[in-house]
């Protein structure tokens, strides 16, 4: 028991999830049998091209690979045969990345002052459960948004690693991130704003619960009893596109957690941040995350192209 618990700590849980839910894909949804041999991988992949991204089949061969590796058969995903189906899936059906809408700052203003005024109301009319419910999503936001945080980051993020230092903000430890490859831990540094303050509304969140240690991020049912466990991860786009709904933010389903994190992202570009700061900061390991993350002040280069321009010809007086 303890050798498993050891070698499930080795892979982050979202991980884990995705790659179970893809061989369960192979082996269930599609009929394949496991251990699979080349020729099935790449029939496989043949009935879900055009169906599928082409980076979700590649997530699919990770999780049958590692399947294969663990279980100590050869890998199939390997052979020349499925790496050459894939190489002619992407070029018959070429697919553009879809990102998350940026949050904008003045977007996360919008929201913060909806929920603040939502806060005051629901505790005027001794609705415990939704202001509750309302601190927590403003603490998880402003958060988000401020350490540039994913979203699983956000819901592992526990009360008893949370250091605040008075005037001038708060730490916080993450045992695990995705950047964190030997699993050592980051402690990270959450600044205190004069609004928009991502460590008064996580401190105003865990008094409010009374949280003493665990998830700071936990689910609250309608009587208001705080769970002991941590919101789930797919909660939380629901989560928030129902908020910027509400909050009316428009086109709220183009967002999702992501959209802190890019818009955070964003607003320190725009603000002078040099990269080498901003993946410091944001926890990215080389240039190209950082640059699928960016659209600079001229993202179309027509600022710069239309300096080059000449000047109009005047006409002939």
């Amino acid at each position: 028991m303890t050798l498993d618990r050891y070698l499930e700590a080795a892979t982050r849980e979202n991980t884990r999830r995705s790659y179970a839910s893809a061989v369960r894909h192979f082996e269930v949804e599609w009929g394949g049998h496991l251990p699979a041999t080349a020729d099935n991988v790449a029939r496989y992949l043949a009935e879900y091209a055009g169906q599928l991204a082409t980076n979700t089949l590649k997530q699919r061969l990770a999780a049958l690979a590692q399947w294969h590796t663990e279980q100590g058969f050869v890998d199939p995903t390997k052979a020349p045969l499925v790496r050459k189906v894939l190489k002619g899936i992407q070029t018959l059906h070429p697919s553009v990345e879809k990102q998350a809408e940026p949050l904008q700052l003045t977007r996360l203003a919008q929201v913060d002052d909806w929920l603040g005024t939502e806060i005051a109301v629901a505790w005027e009319r001794d609705d415990c459960a939704d202001a509750l419910r309302l601190q927590r999503d403003r603490a998880l936001i402003l958060l988000g948004f401020w350490r540039g945080f994913r979203g699983d980051e956000l819901i592992r993020v526990q009360v008893e690693h949370l250091r605040l230092v008075p005037g001038e903000g708060m730490t916080c430890f993450l045992s695990r991130s995705k950047g964190d490859r030997q699993a050592m831990g980051n402690t990270y540094k959450v600044p205190a704003l004069s609004r928009l303050c991502p460590v008064t509304a996580t401190a105003e969140w865990i008094a409010a619960a009374d949280l003493i240690q665990g998830p700071v991020f936990r689910g609250v049912d309608r009587w208001g009893h705080v769970s002991e466990t941590p919101l789930h991860p797919n909660s939380l786009i629901p989560l928030l596109r129902r908020l910027f709904k509400a909050a009316g933010l428009p086109d709220a389903e183009d967002y999702s957690s992501h959209s802190l994190r890019r818009g955070f992202a964003g607003w320190a570009n725009a603000n002078g941040w040099d990269v080498k700061a901003l993946m410091e900061y944001v926890g990215w390991r080389d240039v190209h995350s950082a640059m699928r993350y960016l659209d600079g002040g001229d993202p179309f280069a027509r600022q710069r192209i239309e300096a080059g321009l000449p000047a109009p010809t005047l006409p002939s007086p």
